[in-house]
């Protein structure tokens, strides 16, 4: 497999190299040079291989053979060595929790694959080699996580201050070591910004290799669509529509590239908060980013969604095409709320806010399409977020590591949204 840049000026890159590079010189993002199908085998016999097989099989065609298929396999399985249950919310709807993982969140699937991949090519490298990334709330704590005592990779995470959760916040600032934490003074875009700018610098990539840990990385983009097929393989009944919670765009992205490989599936809802760049387009036909606004879904509050030129290179930017595949929507902070004291009053589910996103948009979907069922996806245990208990009075069950989570100390380097104060950070890694 190789990969094209989305600006079509970088030279095409294996698998590798692309993790290694992170993003294409042109500034755009490694996409396939060919959407692969799945194999009959694969779809047949879904619901009787484990998810550590279903994680090799859809993602062995992408790594092209540049890992061992047995070293492939180990990492595969260390990936996802946690649960993804379905669970039933009513007849029609059910979540499919991605939260089970060490940061409890879907992002720690990508982040665990993405690592240990970096630490099998970076053995071969002679360079000090740097992980940035930018974070909107869960993307920092499962990065951390993942890369944490990684040996030869020193991470840099840049978060918007002030605009974390608590416990997110602690999962991305308490692990010290190869983890620095920059508490930048400005948005999640602003943090996104210095991250492209930082992977842009020649003069940084001249004295160290510095890479991104963002699902800009197909080697965390790629692995999501495992998800799906989990899911799947606890589903009953005609395909389901999915419903994802969406601010970058890589989840859903990665689930539409499934799709489009021969995943069977009943269409998809981009649930997005009132950052409605998305559905905006949709409806218009005009792809406008803006300044992100701060809501309940604050890992969602993207206003200019990375991966959404993935989501036009799967359709060879035909519009018709993809609205057939994709309804996009915005939900209020208020529809939020309402969604998350309606369904713990009468089914006992605790959503997180970005959750409840999912599921109202999902609902209201099918109040309209009688005959159709769907999955949305729980992306963050409802404990990772402030709000949870100040709406609901509860935050469900608090896992033992968010307990002892509370007894560490914070540590992080503020700074302005001043790219000098960013890469001379980068460099002190040397």
């Amino acid at each position: 497999m190789q990969y094209i840049s989305t600006n079509q000026k970088s030279p095409v890159a294996d698998f590798r190299e692309a993790t290694l590079r992170g993003q294409p010189d042109d500034k755009g993002l490694y996409f396939p040079q060919a959407i692969l199908q799945l194999s009959d085998d694969l779809k047949t016999r879904l619901r009787h291989l484990s998810n550590e097989q279903i994680a090799f099989d859809v993602i062995r065609p992408y790594v092209g053979g540049v890992i061992p298929d047995e070293k492939l396999f180990e990492l595969c399985l260390e990936t996802v060595n946690f649960s993804f249950p379905l669970v039933e919310i009513t007849d029609r709807i059910s979540t499919l929790e991605l939260f089970h993982g060490p940061t409890l969140a879907f992002k720690d699937v990508g982040a665990r694959f993405m690592s240990r991949c970096l630490n099998y090519f970076s053995q071969e490298k002679k360079e000090k080699t740097v992980v940035i990334v930018a974070t909107s709330g869960d993307t920092g704590g499962a990065v951390a996580a993942g890369f944490h005592g990684v040996e030869g990779v020193d991470v840099v995470i840049l978060y918007p201050k002030g605009k974390v959760s608590l416990v997110q916040e602690l999962q991305l600032t308490t692990l010290g070591g190869n983890i620095t934490a920059l508490e930048v003074n400005g948005t999640f875009d602003d943090c996104q910004t210095l991250a492209k700018q930082a992977l842009a610098d020649g003069d940084i990539q001249e004295k160290l290799f510095l890479t991104s840990a963002n699902s800009i990385n197909i080697a965390r983009w790629l692995p999501q669509q495992f998800y799906y097929f989990f899911a799947l393989k606890q589903w009953d009944g005609e395909p389901p529509i999915f419903s994802v919670p969406s601010g970058n765009f890589g989840n859903i992205c990665a689930g539409i590239l499934a799709h489009v490989s021969g995943m069977p599936a009943n269409g998809f809802i981009a649930a997005c908060n009132a950052t409605a760049i998305v559905p905006n387009f949709l409806k218009t036909g005009d792809y406008i980013p803006q300044p992100s606004v701060s809501t309940l879904s604050n890992a969602m509050d993207v206003g200019d969604p990375s991966n959404f030129v993935r989501l036009l290179e799967i359709f060879d930017h035909e519009f018709p095409r993809l609205k057939q595949t994709l309804i996009s929507v915005s939900i209020s902070d208020e529809q939020t709320k309402e969604t998350m004291k309606t369904v713990y009053d009468e089914t006992g589910y605790v959503l997180d806010p970005h959750g409840a996103v999912g599921y109202r948009a999902l609902s209201d979907h099918l109040a309209e399409h009688r005959d159709q069922r769907g999955i949305f996806f729980e992306t963050a245990h409802p404990v990772k977020f402030d709000s949870v208990s100040e709406i609901l009075g509860t935050a469900g069950d608090i896992p033992e590591s968010v307990a002892e989570l509370m007894k560490k100390k914070k540590e992080s380097i503020e700074i302005a949204a001043d790219y000098d104060s960013v890469k001379d950070i980068i460099l002190s890694k040397i």
